[in-house]
């Protein structure tokens, strides 16, 4: 069978996230149609607008007549858009219009159908009402911690008796490098630690 070259696109909504699940379906499933991705767009943004970067530059691509006869492989409907009915449909409609055809492996419908509007509708509205939900989950968990009396967020990998010792380190003249390899610390959460803190090294005379 002779391949047939297309596209991908993926995204992830953090940077502590990667793409290489998304990625490794994809594939699986191109090769299954006989298609070879040779080109993908890659990008770590929320979905809750469609303002970004890389997705524009795919619509770019689709209107300029680049994607025309190509599929546009996705992981789901949802790392398109997950701003609701009109935006979905907007990006939808527009990657069709420039001769695209969409496949999306894990939600298992064809957008190529007499029904896919309704079924885009239908999804889009499903993946706004989970972002919703997500988020009215994040707020309540914040206010419960900060009602305790706990802080949100990650971690701080440096605590007050660490950052203690930084600054009693930096203030004896070792750089941001000397400290971190003799705390065990990644360099940049000293640099940025100290930072904070407003902790300046020694001047050497």
């Amino acid at each position: 069978m002779k391949q047939k070259s297309a596209v991908a696109y993926v995204r992830v909504s953090s940077k502590a996230q990667g793409y290489q699940t998304q990625k490794s379906a994809i594939e699986k499933a191109a090769a299954v149609r006989g298609d070879t991705i040779d080109a993908w767009y890659s990008e770590k943004k929320s979905a809750k607008t469609v303002k970004r970067a890389q997705l524009n530059r795919l619509r770019a691509d689709a209107r300029s007549g680049r994607l025309r006869g190509r599929r546009l492989y996705l992981f789901r409907l949802d790392r398109l858009s997950r701003s609701g009915i009109r935006d979905t449909l907007a990006v939808v409609e527009e990657l069709r219009g420039g001769g695209c055809e969409i496949v999306s492996i894990s939600d298992g419908f064809d957008l190529a159908g007499p029904a896919a509007e309704i079924i885009v509708a239908v999804m889009s509205w499903a993946s706004k009402m989970e972002l919703l939900a997500k988020n009215e989950r994040i707020s309540a968990a914040r206010e419960r911690m900060e009602a305790e009396g706990k802080s949100w967020g990650r971690p701080r990998r440096m605590d007050d008796k660490l950052i203690a010792k930084a600054t009693a380190i930096r203030t004896d003249g070792k750089t941001i490098r000397q400290i971190a390899v003799a705390l065990k610390i990644p360099r940049a959460t000293v640099a940025r630690t100290l930072a904070s803190q407003k902790v300046a090294g020694k001047k050497v005379p």
